[in-house]
């Protein structure tokens, strides 16, 4: 078994690789597009099936690990992403891409809240537990984009390559996940116990119930964003901002979770009231810039405005997951964890599916420009739901204390 720091580094890859599945489609998207000749709401489907998919299995699975322990629920969730990768290397048309997308959403929906708990199980310290459960995300989601796209515009076999790849990393993780020893020891389940935890069901302790609501509307900004750079994201970059180099599409979009990264690493050095701040002010600024570059179409505006938003988004989710970290039980992480990405992946999905949607309607330019303000609205609701907390809590301290003296 691999000692602590080899476990966390393990659980860190993990958390990576996971999320690469869900940008790698993303730059091939217009060329399936031109291959098959399929329609936007075509388009909107493949991304509906894979959000129903994920979903269906943070309702069921989510929290499995908390009763059979991470790594099984783990390794089983690499081994069905590999297969999902073959499905998208061997797909012939939509229905190969429909069929692929399902078996990555169970798989991904699988995995998130088991590989998160586990990287805190194994972190050296929680600060370090929230900055890699945090980081990874985005970092698994620019090394899809940013890699799909150079070997789709660079290598041979543009459609199947990065899919190859990715499936042969998964298989290697999988063995590296066996040697992970765990780290919550909780008593036995009986059999029919863990069969009935299965039933569709979301939950939280008590205890943080209070804290998880008022994060709500910070969760739901930050993924909301990130769901519109990975559906409609290659179309604008490739259609409004006329960009045809599927490289730099992949940058453009790697652009915003690269800086992600760098948001939740260095927002670590900074106060936790602080850091929230900085990562809503950061990402207001940086959504307002990539509105004005959609109107007047520029590619350098929106790739600033992308990278500055992108440190928002990690700064403000690491504090949010910090903030759950620290209120959760160890027993009780998984289910905590899958709670959050439920709510995290239903605003991924949502405004992009309507958004989406809208595109028919009103075309493309007009409906990234109506998202960026929905956006901006969210973070407003985010901060003020911040300083909502921040009193309850100033207001809770004196009274704790007198209690206690």
């Amino acid at each position: 078994m691999f000692k602590r720091s080899a476990s966390f580094a393990v659980a860190g890859a993990a958390g990576a690789a996971n999320l690469t599945a869900a940008s790698a489609p993303s730059p091939l998207y217009p060329v399936y597009q031109r291959l098959w000749g399929f329609s936007s709401f075509t388009l909107t489907l493949i991304f509906a099936v894979y959000v129903i998919a994920l979903l269906v299995a943070l309702l069921t699975v989510g929290s499995l690990s908390d009763r059979v322990g991470r790594r099984p629920v783990a390794i089983g969730a690499l081994l069905l992403l590999a297969i999902g990768m073959v499905l998208f290397a061997t797909a012939e048309g939509t229905g190969g891409l429909l069929a692929a997308r399902i078996v990555q959403g169970v798989a991904v929906g699988a995995a998130t809240g088991t590989i998160a708990a586990m990287i805190m199980d194994s972190a050296p310290d929680p600060q370090r537990g929230s900055i890699v459960s945090s980081a990874v995300p985005p970092l698994g989601i620019a090394i899809g984009a940013v890699l799909a796209g150079a070997l789709v515009e660079f290598a041979p076999f543009p459609r199947q390559l990065v899919f190859w790849i990715f499936a042969i990393v998964y298989l290697a993780l999988a063995v590296l996940v066996w040697f992970v020893p765990e780290r919550v020891h909780s008593e036995r389940t009986p059999k029919e116990s863990i069969w009935r935890s299965l039933a569709p069901s979301a939950g939280l302790p008590r205890a943080i119930r209070p804290i998880f609501f008022a994060l709500v509307p910070s969760i739901a900004a930050t993924w909301a964003l990130a769901g519109l750079y990975l559906s409609l994201g290659s179309s604008v970059v490739g259609t409004v901002l006329d960009v045809r180099n599927h490289f730099v599409v992949g940058i453009a979009l790697g652009a915003f979770f690269a800086a992600g990264i760098v948001g939740t690493v260095v927002s670590a050095a900074l106060p936790s009231r602080a850091r929230e701040w900085v990562g809503y002010g950061t990402l207001g600024v940086g959504v307002a810039a990539t509105i004005v570059a959609t109107l007047t179409a520029s590619l350098p505006l929106y790739v600033a405005g992308s990278v500055v938003a992108g440190f928002g988004f990690g700064a403000a989710f690491r504090s949010a997951v910090t903030a759950l970290g620290d209120a959760a039980p160890p027993e009780q992480r998984g289910q905590v964890f899958a709670t959050m990405y439920i709510v995290s992946y239903t605003a991924f999905s949502v405004p992009a599916l309507v958004a989406g949607l809208a595109v028919g309607a009103i075309g493309l330019q007009p409906t990234a420009v109506a998202y960026g303000v929905m956006e901006v609205l969210l973070i407003l609701a985010a901060s003020l739901a911040g300083v909502i907390r921040h009193r309850r809590s100033a207001s809770t301290a004196p009274r704790v204390g007198a209690a206690a003296n």
